[in-house]
């Protein structure tokens, strides 16, 4: 018999007769031992028909903070995931500001979304293009293709899926000013910060050019940022560092005619950061002639001015030669288009619950820039949490019943716990003994309703609105993941009813956003640093501690590795002029 003859007979039976298709085959090769153990073809059933375990749908929409943290993260291969977006890749965008001046370059601070994916344990696969239209009807989604039209001739095409994540971003907000959308740079994406670049040199180029009068070459030097949140700070410092260390050394002639201007709406810049980070900050750009306008809001931009208006009413008109627009960020077209069919036209970002579902559709997550978390109010839920409580309908409750039900208020509410916490409460008992002091009760056995509502009716004072950060877009993507990980045990009802001791558990724990800190680089290798427990720092050491923090943060070690260098490189050779 030839060689493995006996193996391919044995296959031929296992076809012909699907009720062999379990079995040990052992065999023996020269003395015996041990070659096979398998379950052969196992796509049959007991009952001879071809079956196959159907993958569930993912359909992610967006490569950034959020949709690369989801892709990072989920690990169950039950899933097929279809990523689609209009950038193949993930960009840093913290860094963004450092690419306009030419401190990093842009390849350093980006990965290829493909490259992120075939990493996991999933099935994944990218499309390059745009969402147009969601249709929770029919489970799809519309798309324009990015590279033109396909074999067929066609542009557009449909995706359906089982489960949507929504993580599309947001886009700048102009507020409807006339001549922003013409005129201004933006700073959101990698091409913006490379136009910044090139036009910022293009500046000193034209200004060096014959035959221009002093007035016009610093009306062409003169830059302009509207936006005095910590994007637009960053920038200014970024530009002035890169004037005064590497652009004044090459275009001599410039040094005096450079100028820097920040527009700022609000009284103070940084408003986001503790008072001591905002002074420093104004006090040293004003010592590096960085001229800062609080109070000015911007109400027209035209080609070579910008008209800005005082809280008093003055209107002032500044001549530029570049503007930075940097002031908040606006819904996309398809998330507007999508939230009018689910009625909520009204708001300004998609609705979502506590496990970032968007609110009336089971099926569907949103998270990061273009959602926000619809936190439930506890005054709103009082009368079902009591009841639930009470178990005895006795009308009050024990000391039992009251720590039950709020250690579980805690854990669906978190203003309870922001609340406890800025009143330097310790505990719950704080809250019961306040709340009976103030009705002057007396009582330390039993509470009525009345007591629970007057325990809890500041708490809800204490709701707030996520910042839209790539931190907080990160950590929603890291908990989608795991939610979605183990959704095949947790199917229905991830949240449960009211969650009391026994009965109703929740599935999922809602999203809790960790802030972890922030940074405010202020140039001069100086950035201002806040930190849990209110710990601040500003300085030299700050700016050693945002390169490392910064560097470990990026997504790969290939990223990690280019930032780095592009950073030595800078401090050998300094920043790069071109304008490519």
């Amino acid at each position: 018999m030839r060689p493995f003859a006996y193996f391919e007979r044995l296959s031929q039976a296992f076809h012909d007769y699907p009720s062999l298709s379990k079995i040990l085959v052992v065999s023996t090769i020269s003395g015996g031992g041990l070659i096979v153990y398998s379950e052969a073809n196992p796509s049959y059933s007991n009952n001879g028909v071809e079956t196959k375990t159907r993958k569930r749908k993912v359909v992610l929409l967006g490569t950034g903070w959020a949709g690369a943290s989801f892709l990072k993260t989920l690990n169950n291969s039950s899933y097929e995931v279809q990523v689609i977006s209009p950038r193949n890749y993930f960009a840093f965008t913290p860094l963004l500001p450092s690419v306009t001046c030419g401190t990093v370059e842009a390849r350093s601070v980006v990965e290829p979304i493909r490259n992120i994916a075939r990493k996991q344990n999933v099935e994944m696969s990218f499309l390059e293009a745009e969402c147009f239209k969601i249709d929770p009807g029919s489970k799809k989604v519309y798309c324009r293709s990015k590279q033109g039209v396909n074999s067929k001739g066609k542009k557009e095409f449909d995706v359906d899926y089982d489960y949507l994540v929504i993580a599309t971003g947001a886009q700048s907000n102009t507020f409807n000013i006339p001549g922003v959308e013409e005129n201004c740079h933006f700073l959101k994406e990698v091409e913006d910060a490379q136009r910044i670049r090139s036009t910022v040199i293009d500046s000193f180029e034209k200004a060096s050019l014959p035959g221009l009068n002093e007035q016009e070459r610093k009306r062409m030097l003169h830059f302009v940022v509207v936006g005095g949140g910590p994007t637009g700070v960053e920038f200014a410092s970024e530009l002035h560092d890169f004037v005064n260390e590497d652009l004044v050394k090459l275009y001599p002639k410039a040094k005096n005619l450079v100028q820097i201007t920040l527009l700022e709406a609000a009284d103070h810049i940084l408003t986001m950061f503790d008072k001591r980070i905002t002074e420093f900050a104004e006090e040293k750009f004003t010592r590096d002639g960085i001229d800062v306008k609080l109070g000015s809001m911007v109400v027209k931009v035209n080609d070579k001015e910008i008209s800005a208006k005082t809280k008093a009413g003055e209107v002032s008109t500044i001549p530029y030669g570049m503007i930075v627009w940097s002031t908040g960020i606006g819904t996309r077209p398809v998330i507007k288009d999508f939230m009018k069919q689910i009625g909520q036209g009204n708001r300004r970002a998609l609705a979502t619950d506590e496990w970032l579902r968007v609110e009336g559709c089971d099926n569907i997550y949103a998270l990061g820039d273009c959602a926000t978390i619809n936190q439930r109010k506890v005054m709103e839920d009082i009368a079902a949490i009591f009841k639930k409580a009470d178990k005895e309908n006795s009308g009050t409750l024990t000391m039992k019943e009251f720590h039950e039900v709020m250690s579980d208020i805690c854990d669906r509410y978190p203003q309870v716990e922001l609340y406890l916490k800025s009143k330097g409460m310790h505990g719950i008992t704080d809250l019961l003994k306040q709340a009976q002091a103030e009705n002057g009760s007396n009582k330390s056995v039993e509470l009525d309703i009345e007591e629970l509502k007057s325990a809890l009716c500041q708490v809800d004072s204490q709701v707030k609105l996520l910042p839209a950060t790539g931190q907080v877009a990160a950590q929603q993507g890291t908990y989608l993941a795991k939610c979605f990980d183990r959704m095949e045990v947790c199917e229905k009802n991830p949240e449960g009813p009211i969650r009391i001791r026994g009965e109703g558990r929740h599935r999922f724990r809602p999203f809790r956003y960790r802030h972890l800190g922030q940074f405010a680089p202020l140039g001069g290798e100086q950035t201002a640093a806040q930190l849990p427990g209110d710990w601040v720092s500003i300085g030299h050491s700050s700016q050693w501690l945002w390169y490392s923090v910064y560097a470990s943060k990026q997504v790969s070690w290939r990223t990690r590795v280019l930032v780095v260098s592009d950073w030595m490189r800078r401090f050998i050779f300094g920043r790069d002029s071109s304008r490519i």
